[in-house]
């Protein structure tokens, strides 16, 4: 079944029926929503005219009318245990970003690019998914890594200078870290793919930043995975800077979320500061996803509180009045008045957070603090499965120099 030009569905002849190719099939899995949200074409890829805001800065519930919903774009209330459960990821998402920023200073990490202020980002990416889901992480979403389970202290590995990424992808389906840009979006679709191929029913949220946009990479994965009609959630996280350049140095597109429709998928926006929100959008668009629906791009309004990394001095390209608009929109604060104005959080609950986040906190500082012995072979074990002639000569190499310069050593010992 295709959609025609008047956007109504149509049958194909008896000629092109057993000519179905995966073009068709994303047509098919079109129409279909299509028809279950009661809109056209354009309106279901088309992001709703305004951001999807569930929950206003001040932490009250928006009005209906002010959500930003119209028709195929509505989406109700998360549940209350669900809504809870985001909230404590990110009491404890912002405690880590403050206790990792002191541990760079300190020396015990090389470098941290902070996500203070995006947390809501990425806990609703976490919670969105099921156990057999998988989820592409950009270096920025180390809170979403831990909230997908994976071990604060592992999914630091990286940041201290390690040479491994900490943990075992394939145990929590979390693709490692790194800092190539948009690299993540082309594993994504291939784990997508290879999913689809064995007939899994596995979703994969594949997320970037609005710099990656500017990546050829981006463009590859989204064109593969429309094509190929794979179950992937592209997530821009639209901080408002790639480092120092801004947004609007960078596309003149109504929004990034509309660049989805060049690919033939369905694109949405929502307020990256609203967890309530984000929760709503992500969730059915795992949903949608799910269910054969292709792939879809999801842009999230948010913002970088703090430096791009250590390294970085953001007083150069911003104003400091430019930050503080922003501080009012904190999502931490809003989720709290939220809850609370609701009666599902009070002082008790709040505490055993807290007591929680320093306690996550706590297992940063002591694991970060231990000193990891270095095995300098290390360089040569892991690179392939079974070592190639080259590498194991240059770890002779290695060996006999190591061993000529413990014995140089040891010869120079003063004799008592």
């Amino acid at each position: 079944m295709t959609i025609s030009a008047d956007h109504t569905a149509q049958q194909p002849g008896p000629a092109a029926a057993g000519a179905a190719d995966s073009t068709a099939g994303a047509a098919d899995a079109a129409s279909e929503a299509v028809r279950k949200f009661g809109i056209t074409v354009e309106d279901y890829m088309l992001p709703a005219r305004h951001p999807i805001q569930i929950v206003g800065p001040d932490g009250a519930l928006n009005p209906d009318t002010e959500q930003g919903a119209q028709p195929g774009h509505e989406y109700g209330l998360p549940g209350d245990a669900e809504l809870l459960a985001a909230y404590e990821q990110l009491v404890v998402g912002r405690r880590v970003n403050d206790q990792n920023s002191a541990l760079v200073r300190q020396g015990r990490m090389a470098v941290y690019p902070s996500s203070h202020g995006q947390e809501a980002c990425q806990v609703a990416a976490a919670l969105c998914l099921s156990d057999g889901d998988w989820m592409f992480p950009t270096y920025r979403d180390s809170v979403a890594v831990m909230a997908r389970g994976v071990d604060p202290v592992q999914a630091m590995t990286l940041f201290r200078g390690d040479w491994h990424g900490g943990y075992d992808p394939s145990e929590h389906k979390v693709g490692i870290q790194c800092t190539p840009l948009t690299t993540q979006l082309l594993h994504a679709v291939g784990v997508a793919h290879a999913a689809k191929l064995r007939g899994e029913d596995t979703v994969v949220l594949a997320m970037c930043g609005d710099g990656a946009t500017s990546e050829g990479d981006f463009h590859e994965a989204l064109n593969f995975a429309a094509v190929f009609h794979l179950p992937v959630i592209f997530f821009v996280q639209n901080n408002q800077y790639a480092i120092s350049v801004p947004l609007a140095h960078q596309s003149v597109a109504p929004s990034l979320a509309h660049k989805a429709v060049g690919y033939g998928m369905a694109g949405e926006r929502v307020d990256g500061n609203d967890v309530v929100a984000l929760l709503a959008v992500l969730g059915r668009a795992v949903q949608l996803a799910r269910s054969g629906s292709g792939p879809l791009l999801v842009e999230a309004h948010t913002y970088r509180m703090q430096a791009h990394t250590n390294a970085d001095d953001a007083t150069r390209y911003r104003q400091d009045s430019e930050v503080a608009e922003w501080v009012a929109k904190d999502p931490l604060s809003r989720m709290k008045a939220y809850l609370t104005d609701r009666g599902l959080l009070d002082d008790d609950g709040a505490s055993r957070i807290s007591a929680k986040a320093e306690a996550v906190a706590a297992q940063l500082r002591e694991g970060l603090g231990e000193d990891v012995p270095v095995d300098p072979q290390d360089l040569f074990k892991y690179v392939f499965s079974a070592p190639n002639p080259q590498l194991k000569e240059q770890a002779a190499l290695l060996a006999d120099e190591l061993a000529r310069d413990a014995a140089a050593t040891t010869s120079e010992e003063p004799t008592r």
